[in-house]
């Protein structure tokens, strides 16, 4: 494939169809050679009045034959992606044969993903496993399994590979443990949606203790396809499918784009096969770092948190927006210096909104508290984590001081992931002590 002339099919199809990019590419020249000719996309703007997709100025055409999908959040926010039926089938064919690198034939596979209320997760990896050329057999159980009737289904029927987000698969974990049981018969587990991190890999593994554990790929709802998987990468790491979608890492502070290894910056996704909602220059929200050097087929990169300026936040299973954040403090204070830290202690998940007043009062403390509530309010999901034990909510004031400033540019930043993102040895054996 040309990419060069792919890009440039795609910028003319957006700047003919697209309200927004006839807008944003007008200072741009008919025909580019390199992406970064190309300003990149502020998703504040890109998602402004998408809750009308009949007047979002993104959209090149009417919605018609198309399938939605909830970005994060709450659907009535109305963060949708769109893609046409077309897209959605390049889309999971695409990720289905490379996700087959991670699978063997003969393989019973468990869909533990979750569906319903217009989340993507279980029938983008149902239907990708259309696509997969291992082998294997799909039981399509959904996050939403009794957990005993999963573990006697595993004994019962073999299934020696599980799938779903993290969050789910520690739990099962945890229950098993507590249980004194473990799974021996289960000897691959493919997590995707959410980062694994190294404590929450010495749970997995002492439940499913013959498992080999690896991405099932990178994609999100809202960017499609980002990264394949394949067995030697360690977690973490993906490889980057030009034909699919493109990839950069820009530098936060200078915006300059990154080509040497191991130097994180922003990854930005170009995404060649939409066209009713182009992705051009997105920024995912994701910090990201190359593992090979440029021009390497399939180059490898490693993700290394979250972007500062990132607009949505993953921890565990829950998405939050850091405009419906910025709502919720701004209902109830009149501060706009706030700051969200995301950390991790003994495997539990710490989410800390800090806010700053305008003044101490006596009522600054309820203040804290009114805003913790609020937060739950809009997310319902949090106190279902907290109550499970895999995630701490705080809400607390503090000075400007206090909040973290980038390094470099010294500016505020919005979004501090401190949980550590590096990335063990890919495991091509069983876990052994």
């Amino acid at each position: 494939m040309n990419i060069t002339l792919e890009l440039n099919k795609l910028l003319a199809f957006a700047r003919q169809h697209s309200t927004y990019y006839a807008r944003h590419l007008q200072n741009v020249a008919p025909q580019i050679t390199t992406l970064d000719e190309l300003p990149l996309i502020d998703p504040q703007q890109y998602w402004a009045s998408s809750e009308n997709l009949e007047h979002w100025p993104v959209l090149t055409s009417m919605v018609e034959r198309a399938l939605l999908f909830k970005t994060g959040g709450t659907t009535s926010a109305g963060r949708l992606s769109v893609f046409t039926r077309e897209e959605w089938q390049t889309l999971v064919r695409d990720f289905g044969r490379h996700l087959a690198s991670q699978l063997n034939p003969g393989d019973r596979v468990a869909n533990l993903f979750f569906v319903g209320d217009l989340y993507a997760s279980f029938i983008f990896i149902h239907d990708a496993l259309a696509h997969e050329t291992a082998g294997v057999t799909e039981y399509p159980f959904t996050g939403d399994v009794d957990l005993g009737v999963l573990a006697d289904a595993i004994r019962q029927h073999r299934i020696n590979v599980l799938a779903g987000v993290p969050a789910q698969l520690l739990t099962f974990a945890s229950v098993l443990e507590r249980q004194g049981q473990s799974l021996a018969e289960v000897e691959t587990v493919l997590y995707g949606g959410e980062s694994l991190f190294a404590g929450q890999l010495q749970i997995l593994h002492r439940v499913f203790p013959n498992a080999r554990i690896a991405s099932i790929g990178y994609a999100s709802v809202d960017a499609g396809f980002i990264g394949a998987t394949s067995r030697d990468c360690a977690l973490g790491e993906h490889r980057m499918l030009a034909s699919h979608s493109v990839l950069e890492i820009i530098d936060e502070h200078t915006g300059e784009l990154i080509e040497e290894c191991d130097r994180s910056g922003r990854l930005v996704v170009t995404n060649l096969t939409r066209r009713l909602m182009p992705l051009i220059r997105y920024p995912v929200g994701d910090l990201a770092c190359w593992r090979e050097p440029a021009r390497t087929a399939m180059r490898k990169f490693a993700l290394m948190g979250r972007s500062m300026s990132s607009q949505r936040v993953r921890v565990s299973s829950l998405t939050l927006l850091i405009e419906d954040i910025d709502t919720i403090i701004q209902r109830n204070t009149v501060s706009d210096d706030w700051q969200l830290v995301i950390s991790q202690s003994a495997n539990v998940d710490i989410l800390c909104l800090k806010w700053v007043p305008e003044a101490l009062k006596p009522e600054t403390t309820q203040t804290s508290t009114v805003l913790q509530n609020g937060l739950i309010e809009h997310y319902p999901l949090i106190a279902q984590l907290c109550a499970d034990g895999q995630l701490e909510l705080q809400v607390a004031h503090c000075t400007a001081e206090e909040l973290a400033r980038h390094p470099r540019s010294g500016k505020r930043q919005r979004v501090v992931d401190l949980r550590s993102y590096a990335t063990p040895r890919p495991e091509q054996r069983p876990w052994t002590t």
